[in-house]
């Protein structure tokens, strides 16, 4: 066995979008921040050695309750009942956009490809490992896009250059909460090659 790919993790960026999304009726909403979300996102990427994880909303409540919560568990008395969390909770940043996310990282929009998933499959998505290639591969970072409420919009799905293929459940089965679909994304991509 070979160890998780450090050089891949080191050039990915991770984004929870709150904005845009869809709803069940296929509306453009902007859904709300779940705190577990919040924590399972970046225990995953601490894991998988991301160090950039962006929780992405406009709605400025929302992003208090995620900005008090990471200082609750990398400053107050969360950092020192649970370091561990310190230490996950250290990569999230709440930005209003996919283009603040951009802004960020500190680079301009051609030097971040942006990455998305989904649940429905696509004839163009891309196979894990032909999408680590080419992030291995690629020039700049890489932002994987994890969409909440019922997907990402299309005007984020336009914008994306890379489109992962779909988890496969059993019997076409695909409703997975979307902290489970990052974490098996990012081992898929970082993790372990047997």
């Amino acid at each position: 066995m070979s160890e998780p790919d450090a050089r891949i993790a080191a050039k990915l960026a991770v984004a929870l979008v709150h904005h845009p999304v869809l709803n069940r009726r296929g509306e453009e909403v902007t859904s709300s921040v779940t705190t577990i979300d919040v924590h399972d996102f970046a225990r995953t990427c601490r894991t998988y050695g991301v160090k950039d994880l962006f929780i992405i909303t406009p709605i400025k409540t929302q992003q208090r309750l995620v900005e008090r919560l990471s200082r609750h568990w990398t400053e107050g008395y969360g950092s020192e009942f649970n370091p561990s969390r310190k230490e996950a909770l250290t990569c999230v940043k709440v930005v209003d956009s996919l283009d603040d996310m951009i802004d960020n990282l500190k680079l301009t929009a051609s030097e971040v490809t942006l990455v998305t998933t989904g649940a429905k499959a696509s004839g163009t998505a891309v196979g894990y490992p032909e999408a680590a290639r080419l992030v291995l591969e690629g020039e700049g970072r890489f932002a994987l896009l994890f969409g909440t409420g019922h997907g990402l919009a299309p005007q984020v799905m336009s914008r994306a250059s890379l489109r992962l293929a779909p988890i496969e459940g059993i019997d076409g089965f695909n409703h997975l909460p979307v902290r489970c679909a990052a974490a098996i994304i990012l081992d898929r991509l970082i993790g372990q090659k047997n």
